[in-house]
C-alpha cells in the first residue's frame, strides 16, 4: 500500500511501502487478518479506522492480531496495514503526577504530556553481568517488613494472600513512605473496578504523593489488550527513570487479573489450554516482566527498579499455577493470612510463610541487630498460643514470660493503615522491645507508647534522628540518648 509523503528538505514525494491485509474474522479482542506475509510476532499493525493491534500468532492462512486500541467496532473486510515496527511508547519526566492508560495516553483531563524519548514496551531484560549487588534498603514504613522481612532496592517481593487481607494497603503505604526519599513510584492498576482505582487516587491526593508518582490505569472496563500490556507499560516508564540513575518502586495490582486476561486472549486464539486452562507460556509472560527489575551498574545508569507484584489466591492456597510460578521467579514472598486478619493483627503477615531472600543484605545494621530474634520469638509465641488453648492447667514461669513477650511483639507490630513509620522510629520501638520494657505493659499502654514516644524524642532529643539516619547503627551516643528518652517517658507515667 503506497503512502505518499512530502519531504520538507527536498520537496519531493517519498514513498513508504506498507503491506496491507484484510480482516476475515473478529472474535472479542482478536482479529484474524489475511495478507500480511512479512510481519513477525510482536509487531504493530494499524487498522483502517485508526486503531492499533499487536501480532500475537500465526495460522497457515492468517495472522492473529490482539486489538489494543480502536475507534469503534472492527468489521470483516476492513484493511489492516503493517508498520514494520514494534510497540514503542513515550516516556519522560512529564509523566510524573499523571494518570495514563496502557498506551501512555493521559486520562486525567490535565492536557497532553511532554515526552522525552520513546522506549520499547517488550524490551529484553539486562543480563546478569549488567547488574550490581543490592546495597540499599527500601524503606516501606511497615515495621514488620523493615524489621523481619526487609526489602532491598532492586528486589522483586511478591505480596500474596486472599482478597481483602491488606495486600494493596501495604503496597500503598510503601508508596506513601517514599516522600522525601527520592524514589519514583509507579502504581499499575490491572483489571480492578474503577471504584477501587478512585479510592487509591483519593488516598494519593490526600497524602500528596502524586508529584513523585505515576498511575497506569487498566481497569476492568478497559480492553483486554490494554490490560495485557499495562504491566509492561508501567515497567517501560520505570526504565526511563532507572536508566537516568533514579530508584523506582513499581506496584503491579494485581497479576492474578493479568493472568486471567492472558488466559482469555489465549483461549480466543484457540491455543491449547494447560493447567487451570492457562496457556503453556504464562510462565514466560510473567518471567520476562519480573526479570526487568534489578539494581544495575553505572553503565546502565546506576538506578534500580523494585517490584512489589500482588497476587490474589483462594482460601490460602499458595499452590495454584500462577501463584507458584510467581513465587519461583521472585526474591521472596509476603504471605497475608486471613486468620490473622480476622484476629485484628494488621498487617496480617504470616512470619512462617513469608521470606525475603536478599533483603537482609541491604538492611540497616541497627535494624538487623535489634530484630534478629524477633521472628523466632514470634513463631514460638504463636505455637505456644495454640497449645495453651487446649490446656486447663497453669503455665510455667518460662511459658508465661514467652507469652508476655509474644503479646508485646504482636502489639508492637500492629500498625494502622496509611500511617507508615520512619526507619528512625522503627529502630526506637525495637530498641525498647529489646530492653524488655514493653513485656510488662498492657496492650493499651503499648499503643500509647507507640503514639507518644517518638514525639517525646523529637522534642527532647532531636539529634537522635540524625544520628540514627547518618550512621544506621546504634553507637554509644545514640544508645545513651535512647536510655535517657525511655527513662524520661516512663518517669512521666
Amino acid at each position: 500500500m503506497p503512502n505518499n509523503q512530502t519531504v520538507p528538505e527536498t520537496g519531493q514525494a517519498a514513498f513508504q511501502i506498507h503491506e496491507a491485509g484484510v480482516i476475515v474474522t473478529v472474535r472479542e479482542c482478536i482479529a484474524r487478518v489475511e495478507g500480511l506475509p512479512s510481519v513477525i510476532n510482536g509487531q504493530i499493525v494499524e487498522f483502517e479506522q485508526g486503531g492499533r493491534g499487536i501480532v500475537m500468532g500465526f495460522n497457515e492462512k492468517d495472522v492473529q492480531v490482539l486489538v489494543i486500541s480502536s475507534k469503534g467496532p472492527l468489521h470483516v473486510g476492513e484493511r489492516v496495514l503493517s508498520t514494520g515496527e514494534f510497540l514503542r511508547l513515550p516516556v519522560g519526566d512529564g509523566f510524573l503526577g499523571r494518570i495514563v492508560n496502557a498506551l501512555c495516553e493521559p486520562v486525567d483531563q490535565d492536557g497532553p504530556i511532554q515526552s522525552s524519548d520513546m522506549y520499547p514496551v517488550f524490551a529484553e531484560a539486562p543480563g546478569v553481568m549488567d547488574r550490581a549487588p543490592v546495597r540499599e534498603t527500601l524503606e516501606t514504613g511497615t515495621l514488620v517488613l523493615d524489621a523481619v522481612i526487609p526489602i532491598a532496592k532492586g528486589q522483586r517481593q511478591l505480596l500474596i494472600g486472599d482478597r481483602l487481607t491488606g495486600k494493596s494497603t501495604v503496597a500503598l503505604d510503601a508508596i506513601i513512605n517514599q516522600k522525601g526519599h527520592d524514589v519514583i513510584c509507579i502504581y499499575c492498576c490491572i483489571g480492578k473496578p474503577n471504584s477501587s482505582l478512585l479510592k487509591v487516587l483519593n488516598l494519593f491526593n490526600e497524602k500528596n504523593v502524586m508529584p513523585y508518582t505515576i498511575v497506569v490505569s487498566a481497569v476492568a472496563s478497559c480492553s483486554m489488550g490494554e490490560q495485557y500490556i499495562a504491566p509492561y507499560t508501567a515497567c517501560t516508564l520505570g526504565e526511563y527513570f532507572m536508566k537516568n540513575g533514579k530508584d523506582v518502586l513499581l506496584i503491579h495490582d494485581d497479576l492474578t487479573k493479568h493472568a486471567w486476561v492472558y488466559r482469555q486472549i489465549s483461549l480466543l486464539m484457540e491455543r491449547a489450554p494447560g493447567r487451570e486452562a492457562y496457556p503453556g507460556d504464562i510462565f514466560y509472560t510473567h518471567s520476562q516482566l519480573m526479570e526487568r527489575a534489578g539494581y544495575f551498574k553505572p553503565e546502565l545508569g546506576g538506578g534500580s527498579m523494585t517490584f512489589l507484584p500482588i497476587v490474589e489466591i483462594l482460601q490460602g492456597d499458595v499452590t495454584g499455577y500462577v501463584s507458584s510460578n510467581l513465587i519461583s521467579m521472585t526474591d521472596g514472598q509476603i504471605y497475608f493470612s486471613t486468620a490473622l486478619f480476622n484476629k485484628g493483627v494488621r498487617p496480617a503477615i504470616d512470619f512462617g510463610l513469608s521470606v525475603s531472600r536478599i533483603g537482609n543484605k541491604a538492611q540497616w545494621p541497627a535494624m538487623k541487630a535489634l530484630s534478629g530474634q524477633m521472628r523466632l520469638e514470634y513463631i514460638q509465641y504463636q505455637e505456644l498460643l495454640q497449645m495453651t488453648q487446649l490446656r486447663t492447667t497453669g503455665l510455667s514461669r518460662e511459658a508465661e514470660d514467652r507469652m508476655k513477650r509474644g503479646q508485646a511483639i504482636t502489639q508492637l507490630l500492629v500498625q494502622d493503615k496509611n500511617k507508615p513509620l520512619s526507619m528512625e522510629a522503627e529502630v526506637m520501638y525495637l530498641f525498647a522491645l529489646s530492653m524488655g520494657v514493653l513485656d510488662t505493659l498492657a496492650p493499651a499502654d503499648i499503643k500509647k507508647f507507640k503514639d507518644n514516644f517518638v514525639g517525646l524524642v523529637s522534642r527532647e532529643f532531636p539529634d537522635l534522628f540524625t544520628e540514627i539516619r547518618t550512621s544506621m547503627i546504634l553507637n554509644d551516643t545514640s544508645i545513651e540518648m535512647l536510655y535517657e528518652a525511655l527513662n524520661h517517658y516512663f518517669a512521666q507515667g
